[in-house]
């Protein structure tokens, strides 16, 4: 017995030192991620870390109908929803994580009843060992127990911490995962309502110019039986009413589905959307304070989220390290053994109890923990990947976005001016026609351009507001 003791002994010291050995082949291969950022924004030398990014999205907006919208997509999304129960299951991966690093115990109860061989090691115990003087065991032997287990692995290389740790980043990742995804709907709602409002003031746009149309179409008719111009001058002029009048019904249609669009994000049936587009194109896009670059890691959800993505990852590379090393379990039981339920909860002489602790080393199965291995580091590799994308995308959606600002402001002053001319146009282009002076050709083609410039003024503001929301998003604002 004893050489068979001292064998085992050696062939466990062999194997813990074969396991430790091999472990020192495997290093850990993390890379380092760049947080590194340019001091400030293309076309500005700004170092003020005034930032709209902190301002709340129920301050930033001032439409109190937009307000309202958004403050019900917030709690009626579908998707949004959706993602609030994937936090919920991240949390319950943190609890379980938590749950493998704590000991664990259980209460056991059992009853049994067993009868054996007389002619074998244990009857032959049983036929010649009394239990008590003159009274032998009983036949059959029933078999009673309660009593407490504990089991618990020792945390040696903080391989469940680290899982735990890991689990608990890719929780708060999917925090921020839902914050990023407030942010793009906030954005998109608002979008969609600047969208309908422009929709709104083309529809006024195309009804004003047909009034003007049908006054010309009644001004070529008197003329053309004064024998001032032919029926087709008429049939022009016809066409062109007819042409607007067939317009109205497509933005019509286009309202209908703007709505629709703004109902499905904030979690309704069809129902009109209430707004007021007469104050559209008074409305003057907010001033944005970019603050610095570096502000947009603390900023951008998707930014932390990747950063906390990659803190898991970083730990899930360890985790798989730390399954090469050798694991230390304890384990633990104390209660009360019997034949009889009489004599169950007798002590000393029914009490049990035991302890006991296992070292293992894995030594067959270390192809697939080795695979395990290169996946964590390949994942981590990603990870950091990912990471630097995420930086490099905002501060090029910003530099984007902030250039443009002044771009859409030059274009719409410009645009308004060509709209008061092109105004100026029709008077001037209406009353030569009157006169004989100007073609009808003429009048039809200012009535075209007018409405062109007209819609195309009304494109820019819906731009300018877009890009207002899009560089306080890009900045990483409308989450909070």
């Amino acid at each position: 017995m004893r050489t068979k003791n001292k064998i085992g002994s050696w062939f466990i010291i062999a194997a813990l030192a074969v396991s430790v050995t091999a472990c020192k082949d495997l290093k850990i291969a993390l890379k380092t991620e760049n947080k590194s950022t340019p001091a400030t924004y293309p076309g500005s030398d700004s170092k003020d870390s005034t930032n709209t990014a902190d301002i709340k999205w129920k301050d930033f907006f001032k439409d109190q109908y937009l307000i309202a919208l958004i403050d019900t997509a917030l709690k009626n999304n579908q998707e949004l929803n959706i993602t609030m129960q994937e936090i919920n299951v991240a949390k319950a991966e943190v609890r379980a994580k938590k749950g493998e690093y704590l000991p664990s115990a259980g209460v056991r109860v059992g009853a049994g009843v067993e009868k054996v061989g007389e002619y074998t090691r244990d009857g032959a115990v049983e036929k010649n060992l009394p239990i008590h003087d003159g009274k032998a065991f009983p036949e059959p032997l029933g078999d009673l127990m309660v009593g407490v287990n504990a089991s618990w692995e020792i945390d040696i290389w903080r391989k469940l911490r680290n899982g735990r740790d890991a689990a608990a980043s890719r929780y708060l990742a999917s925090v921020e995962g839902k914050n990023f995804m407030v942010t793009n709907l906030v954005a998109e709602i608002s979008e969609s309502y600047y969208e309908l409002m422009a929709y709104d003031n083309k529809l006024m746009i195309l009804q004003q110019n047909l009034e003007i149309q049908k006054n010309a179409l009644e001004i070529v008719k008197l003329q053309k039986v004064a024998g001032e111009v032919t029926e087709l001058a008429v049939k022009k002029f016809e066409a062109e009413v007819y042409k607007n009048q067939s317009h109205l019904f497509y933005i019509q249609q286009q309202i209908v589905e703007a709505e629709n669009r703004i109902n499905f994000l904030v979690g309704r049936f069809p129902q009109p959307v209430q707004r007021n587009s007469t104050a559209f194109q008074q409305m003057v896009p907010d001033t944005i304070y970019n603050g610095i670059p570096s502000q947009l890691l603390q900023n951008r959800p998707d930014i932390r989220q990747a950063e906390l993505n990659l803190t898991a990852s970083n730990l899930d590379v360890k985790v798989a390290r730390a399954q090469f090393y050798p694991s230390l379990r304890i384990t633990a039981g104390v209660g009360y053994q019997a034949f009889n339920v009489k004599y169950l909860i007798t002590s000393p002489q029914s009490l049990l109890y035991n302890i006991a602790g296992d070292l293992v080393a894995p030594l067959i199965n270390r192809n697939a923990l080795k695979a395990k291995y290169a996946s964590a580091n390949a994942k981590q590799f990603q990870a950091v990947y990912k990471y630097e994308q995420t930086i490099l995308n905002a501060y090029i959606e910003v530099a984007n976005r902030v250039t443009k600002v002044q771009n859409l402001k030059n274009s719409y002053d410009l645009k308004l001016k060509q709209v008061d001319a092109m105004n100026q146009s029709i008077t001037i282009s209406t009353n030569l026609f009157k006169s004989a002076k100007a073609d009808y050709m003429e009048v039809l083609m200012t009535q075209r351009d007018a409405i062109e410039a007209k819609f195309d003024l009304v494109e820019i503001k819906q731009e300018q507001l877009y890009n207002m929301v899009s560089v306080y998003q890009a900045l990483g604002g409308g989450w909070k």
